[in-house]
């Protein structure tokens, strides 16, 4: 029997209702469920009617699955249950309510947004392309959410047909908090959005607080980035003759891609940083230090059989969907680039973020000898400030034409249509 028809027999035999009750489970048991409403909301609809051309072994695993590409990375996809379910439970939904959702992807999380708002609540969903829009109109028919309209649109400008909403959500990573999304929110409305933070992406929960936005919870996440006129100066540069290899920046590097991949490719020096971490620290707490603290912050991304190759050090690495990655982080200069790296005898962590602690390696490549001394003392800074994370943070979101005042160790991190005032709590 070939591999294809052995796959298609598993199918066959695989019964997809217990499939969906074993992820739910598993969901439920790592804390990321925690509400009856959410619960049903999972039980209920069946992931497979979303992801018609996935294996249900794929569609039942706890893991995101990319659903269209451009130039070798996703613009679209079927994020991961467990996240979902994480920001579900931060919205607080209520029957009845309605609800703003941008990025529709396949549709299936405007079904669970549509169970639990439930017949006389209202989703709208919105997504910038019509085969998307299309795809998630037909998929969400077939599961019988009635109470959902999917719209073709800029994601950025809402959709103000609809408006006011009780919550509005993002499943696309945002650089900024456009002002329709402030203008649509009822008066005691919450908006929920991934928003980048110089590069690290947090789920921010916001509820107005006077003339401005203040977080209410804060999560660790990663999602493919808006798109439109409001998609922010982010950008991924490809590195390298072959597709797979990224840098992820949000301003126009100091050095041309080619010279990049030729660092990159030549000679690097490994130093240590002596200060035990786990991956859970960089992911939570560091990522977000570096990339408030140092210029050129970057994200360097390897997938597919580049990740064979070993250009990309591979500080975090995963399998979804049968398809390796692995990336780090680091900083990048006009002479030169530093990455973290670990050690040589640590084990790949492909089944999540370990919780076993390691030593780094800062790895540097090309002429900037500073640099590295530069991160190195970032990262013992981060270790003596107490590693704070961003469960801890506290973001108040000011519309950038308005005054306003700071208190003495905010940090403001300046957007187009918003103002941002970090600080940190206990």
């Amino acid at each position: 029997m070939t591999d294809d028809k052995r796959e298609n027999s598993a199918q066959s035999d695989a019964d997809p209702a217990a499939l969906r009750q074993t992820l739910v489970d598993e969901l439920k048991g790592k804390g990321y469920i925690t509400t009856p409403a959410v619960e049903a909301a999972f039980r209920a609809t069946p992931r497979q009617l979303f992801l018609p051309d996935a294996s249900l072994e794929s569609i039942y695993r706890d893991e995101a699955i990319p659903t269209r590409f451009r130039d070798g990375l996703p613009i679209s996809s079927s994020s991961q249950p467990a996240i979902m379910a994480i920001m579900l439970e931060q919205l607080s939904l209520e029957p009845g309510q309605c609800v703003l959702e941008i990025g529709a992807g396949t549709g299936y999380n405007a079904a669970l947004l549509s169970h639990i708002v439930g017949p006389d609540g209202q989703v709208v969903t919105v997504d910038i392309d019509e085969d998307i829009v299309a795809e998630a109109r037909d998929h969400l028919h077939a599961a019988g959410a009635a109470n959902v309209t999917v719209v073709c649109g800029d994601g950025g400008l809402g959709y103000a047909a609809a408006a006011p909403y009780d919550r509005i959500i993002l499943t696309v990573g945002a650089w900024d908090i456009t002002p329709a999304w402030r203008e649509q929110l009822g008066p005691d409305g919450r908006l929920l959005l991934p928003l980048s933070l110089n590069g690290p992406q947090k789920a921010v929960l916001f509820e107005r607080s006077g003339n401005h936005l203040t977080s209410v919870s804060i999560v660790e996440c990663g999602f493919v980035r808006l798109r439109g006129a409001f998609a922010g100066p982010e950008m991924d540069v490809p590195l390298g003759p072959e597709q797979g290899i990224h840098l992820r920046i949000e301003q126009p590097p100091p050095a041309d891609a080619a010279t990049i991949y030729t660092w990159l490719t030549g000679q690097s020096l490994d130093r240590p940083t002596k200060i035990a971490m786990t991956s859970q620290d960089i992911w939570r707490s560091l990522s977000l230090w570096l990339a408030l603290h140092m210029p050129g912050y970057i994200g360097l991304h390897a997938s597919g059989e580049t990740t064979r190759r070993d250009i990309v050090p591979p500080l975090f690495s995963w399998i979804s969907n049968n398809w390796p990655s692995s990336s780090t982080i680091g900083v990048v200069g006009a002479k030169g680039l530093c990455v973290l790296a670990p050690p040589a005898d640590r084990a790949l962590d492909t089944e999540g973020l370990a919780e076993t602690s390691f030593e780094p390696l800062v790895r540097s490549y090309g002429l900037d000898t500073d640099l590295a001394n530069k991160l190195i003392a970032q990262i013992a800074a981060w270790d003596s400030a107490g590693r704070p994370s961003g469960n801890t943070l506290r973001i108040k979101a000011y519309p950038a034409e308005l005054a306003y005042t700071l208190a003495a160790d905010d940090m403001v991190i300046a957007k187009q249509a918003h103002h941002l005032a970090l600080s940190w709590g206990a």
